[in-house]
């Protein structure tokens, strides 16, 4: 067993408390509890920055840090509230790690928004003299580490910046944090597919038991065969 798959088990008793609130009360997570496990959302890194110590459930025996479900689930109502509230065009999306590109893409096309994936050319959201230069009004990222170009452009032009963020992130400029394992395939994939389901209900685009049409699988990265 990998060291991933053995981060995804948890106890019975680990899955019961995961599903229920501070006061003890059962709440509902915007997923099964299974899905978020299955796709590894909570596994976090052997390194832990001081800002995301707020955000661990657990460390295992061998050093892995285990994020809390029931904080990344309340974390991604709070991103969709807030990214609702702007113009879909307004909205950037970027990636600069490959299995983000497939995810980006979908999310921005799901709530008709606007992505950037791989390398983003210095001064897009800074020089308007550039053939490239765009004028979003907030910036979702996938990794605070390697997009820290965007990251520090939208500081310049004072942009709010929304990102997925892993145990061992540096969160310098980034204005709302969403826990999360933004590494994996398949956690990438249903982190924007939730992301995305939840701002369409924020806007009453769709209800707020609604799902989109598009699968999971369709913002997952295809592995080549």
């Amino acid at each position: 067993m990998s060291e991933n798959e053995r981060g995804t088990q948890l106890t019975e008793e680990e899955k019961e408390e995961m599903q229920r609130g501070e006061r003890g009360a059962t709440i509902e997570l915007l997923v099964h509890l299974d899905n978020y496990l299955s796709a590894g959302v909570h596994i976090g890194t052997h390194t832990c920055t001081r800002y995301m110590e707020r955000f661990i459930y657990r460390v295992r025996p061998e050093g892995l840090y285990v994020l809390d479900v029931r904080k990344i689930d309340e974390r991604l109502r709070v991103a969709a509230k807030f990214l609702a509230r702007f113009q879909p065009q307004s909205i950037l999306a970027v990636a600069s790690r490959p299995y983000a590109f497939t995810p980006v893409q979908k999310f921005a096309e799901v709530i008709g928004g606007r992505s950037v994936v791989g390398r983003m050319v210095p001064g897009m959201l800074t020089n308007p003299y550039l053939e490239d230069y765009i004028e979003p009004e907030v910036l979702l990222v996938s990794d605070p580490r390697t997009d820290l170009q965007a990251i520090k452009e939208a500081a310049d032009v004072g942009i709010p910046v929304v990102a997925f963020s892993d145990t061992d992130a540096k969160i310098d400029y980034v204005d709302l944090v969403i826990p999360s394992n933004n590494k994996g395939r398949k956690s990438l994939a249903l982190l924007y597919w939730i992301l995305a389901r939840q701002i369409l209900r924020e806007r009453k685009e769709i209800p707020l038991d609604g799902d989109i049409p598009v699968k999971v699988e369709e913002f997952e990265v295809k592995l080549s065969q």
